[in-house]
């Protein structure tokens, strides 16, 4: 599990992005979006999580990876 800080998120529309752009390239993970913490969660990713918070950022969201979790 893969969670990141994206502190530009700021509404639904920021979330389906995200999430839509994390889906392109980890189409069988599971994306949850926490607007009020600007918390992304990823579960089930099988790439890096490099490569996510380089996705995240394409799509205009600057992310900051946390710590991974269990």
């Amino acid at each position: 599990m893969y969670r990141y800080k994206v502190d530009r998120m700021g509404c639904g529309g920021c979330a389906k992005s995200v999430t839509r752009a994390i889906a392109g390239i980890e189409p069988g993970a599971l994306v949850e979006v926490d607007l009020g913490a600007k918390l992304v969660t990823v579960s089930g990713a099988t790439g890096p999580a490099d490569r996510i918070a380089e996705t995240i950022v394409a799509a205009g969201f600057p992310a900051e990876p946390l710590s991974p979790t269990a």
